[in-house]
């Protein structure tokens, strides 16, 4: 893969944040064995060699709530040969149990390709036993089961992840009707891991555009409604601690996105629509120099971000305004209650949400659900009650080994 030469940076602390860099070249040919340290006149080369050493190290998270058959189909068939798939699902079991359906989906791919995968219902009472015997009851709702939310499902498949002995998670969204779009996103995810230089890094995609029939006609928009209000304050904080102005960051809201689980183990997640944006926020906390580093050693060798502009366009479902909404509703949320969010970008949150017609003014913007970081999670416990109690819960192929933790490496 070839990646176009990116040089600015914003900083933010430990924090180095890249612009934007695109992709090149999907393919950019067979592996020379001439002398180089992968830059070429303007143009960073991974080779496949280096991309599948990441992918093997690689799991995939997909969340998942009530997608068809096909969709899941053609998203499995996206993903590389070498990277784990880890299928968390919130879909609905009655009247027809589209968690079997997803099941038995995976469990034909699998034996066809010849790999291997894990499943999870997110509301199985199994699992809600496993969450706390780790040690994590603020994942439970009052109903005693997993709190439903799309953190709440990446938060589980970082945990299942760490159990494994790999090195890096990725998250894929279910619904993208595109596999060569969700092969890129992969693809991408281990050249900037592999370009990172750093364990403690972060991978972030921007899709190259979104399609929308307009008039009976596609109009390929290059930004979502949602990505381009978060942007919009998340450079504007950095912006009002430097004292310039900023369009760094470009991927608030990515759903696509992967991190090393050196830092993904060490990092909060929120809950909901809130937890794309709330990465951002949660490397400003932990590593921007403004609150006492819970990382030092982090702090030391740096955190950088990669944003990646895929060359595939991002086909997926319309779910509706109400669910634009709701994410950016979210995003905005978590940065007003930011202990880093300076009183001016509070001030102009408020105003744009009194604008939108989501608060009364003089009202404040509910706070999001925070979880602690999956590395204070005693995963040996809980791999222990998901393999006993939890009945959704399905290793596929190869099971996974769980002696005292650190866990093995179970997916060579």
């Amino acid at each position: 893969m070839r990646l176009q030469q990116t040089h600015r940076t914003e900083r933010f602390g430990a924090v180095r944040i890249h612009e934007l860099q695109r992709v090149v070249e999907l393919d950019s040919g067979a592996d020379h064995p001439v002398e180089r340290d992968g830059h070429a006149r303007g143009s960073q080369i991974v080779t496949s060699a280096e991309l599948r050493a990441i992918e093997k190290e690689l799991i995939v998270v997909i969340p998942c709530m009530n997608e068809t058959r096909r969709v899941i189909e053609g998203v499995l068939s996206g993903i590389p040969h070498d990277c784990l798939i880890v299928l968390v699902s919130n879909s609905s079991r009655q009247p027809v149990d589209r968690y079997d359906i997803e099941v038995q989906t995976l469990e034909q791919f699998c034996r066809v390709a010849e790999r291997p995968a894990v499943t999870v219902h997110q509301r199985d009472p199994g699992l809600a036993a496993a969450v706390k015997a780790a040690g994590m009851p603020e994942l439970i709702d009052p109903d005693g089961l997993v709190r439903s939310g799309k953190g709440e499902a990446m938060l589980i498949g970082m945990a299942i992840a760490a159990m494994t002995g790999r090195r890096y998670v990725g998250y894929v969204d279910a619904d993208n009707y595109v596999p060569g779009a969700v092969n890129e996103y992969v693809k991408a995810y281990a050249a900037g891991l592999h370009l990172a230089g750093s364990p403690y890094a972060m991978v972030r995609i921007s899709w190259h555009s979104k399609p929308k029939l307009l008039d009976g006609r596609l109009f390929f928009s290059r930004r979502g409604r949602t990505s381009e209000v978060t942007n919009q304050f998340l450079n504007r904080l950095i912006g009002e601690y430097s004292g310039f102005g900023t369009e760094m960051i470009t991927t608030g809201n990515a759903g696509e996105h992967a991190v090393s689980l050196e830092l993904g183990k060490r990092m909060r997640l929120a809950g909901g629509f809130a937890v794309e944006p709330f990465e951002y926020l949660d490397l400003f906390e932990q590593y921007g120099g403004l609150l006492d580093p819970p990382h030092p050693e982090a702090m030391a060798a740096s955190v950088p971000v990669l944003q990646i502009e895929t060359c595939n366009p991002h086909f997926h479902d319309n779910k509706g305004e109400d669910h634009v909404r709701d994410m950016r509703m979210q995003a905005l949320n978590v940065l007003y209650h930011s202990p880093v969010c300076l009183p001016a970008v509070r001030s102009a949150i408020l105003e744009f949400m009194v604008a939108q017609g989501v608060l009364e003014p003089g009202q404040e913007p509910p706070r999001e659900r925070i979880y602690p970081p999956v590395g204070s999670m005693a995963l040996d416990l809980m791999y222990d009650a998901l393999s006993a109690e939890a009945t959704t819960f399905r290793e596929l192929a190869r099971p996974l080994v769980a002696p005292p933790s650190p866990l093995p490496a179970a997916y060579p």
